[in-house]
């Protein structure tokens, strides 16, 4: 188990909850939620990115996750930011942590801007947010994360 990971995800999460604070709502009302607080995304053409974070249901940490991405089209550039994945629903957190959720090109986020207004609604059971920490990113690009989910044992604790 990670606890430095766990305690960035809370940072993270109350960080953009501070940013933006209408999503308390997402995350009151959501079945669970996946918090990844450092993505790393690069790109010169074709683009990648990575990030691990904490995975919650019902409000509890129960696993962790690897947060993989690639990217083709017109790219340049790299950055950090945090992303935030709410489940709607039982079903919907079963297929994330079932590694059967995976989001297409056309799956779109929120990008978090400060003092931007937030209009999002739940996509096929999920609702994605991110905020960026720093970085450039030019990009006109095609792609989709895909996700693998470990479960928290009791061993880790």
């Amino acid at each position: 188990w990670n606890p430095r990971l766990e305690t960035e995800a809370e940072w993270a999460m109350s960080s953009i909850l501070r940013n933006e604070p209408k999503l308390e709502t997402f995350k009151e009302e959501a079945y669970g939620y996946a918090v990844f607080p450092k993505v790393t995304k690069a790109a010169i053409g074709v683009g990648g990115a990575a990030g691990n974070g904490i995975v919650y249901e019902q409000e509890v940490a129960v696993g962790k996750a690897h947060l993989k991405q690639a990217t083709v089209g017109i790219q340049f550039g790299g950055q950090q930011y945090v992303e935030v994945i709410f489940f709607e629903d039982k079903e919907t957190f079963e297929k994330f942590t079932n590694g059967k959720l995976k989001f297409n090109a056309q799956a779109s986020a929120v990008a978090l801007k400060s003092g931007a207004s937030v209009d999002a609604a739940y996509q096929d059971g999920v609702a994605v947010f991110t905020m960026t920490k720093g970085g450039v990113m030019y990009e006109a690009s095609l792609g989709g994360q895909h996700f693998k989910y470990r479960p928290k044992v009791e061993s880790d604790l």
